[in-house]
């Protein structure tokens, strides 16, 4: 995650800009923090996506006149043996 990064820069130009001398660039602790923020959207990932497991996609399509439908999720039928 590029979030620390830019974070770290913007904040550096606007305290050097203001005449405030800044230190070396903290390159682990950047590091980590984008790591961190990479895990923590893995672990979020599932809680803000629905589940669609038992679902089939049905992609969208051109119909007449030049449109195109949306693709969406439907049920998946049972298969009966």
């Amino acid at each position: 995650m590029a979030v620390p990064f830019v974070v770290w820069f913007v904040w550096k130009a606007w305290a050097e800009r203001n005449g405030k001398p800044m230190g070396a660039t903290p390159w682990a602790w950047l590091a980590a923090a984008g790591a961190v923020l990479f895990g923590l959207s893995l672990l979020a990932t599932p809680l803000f996506h629905r589940d669609n497991r038992g679902e089939v996609y049905v992609p969208g399509e051109v119909t007449t006149g030049g449109r195109v439908s949306q693709g969406h999720y439907e049920q998946q039928v049972p298969n009966p043996r």
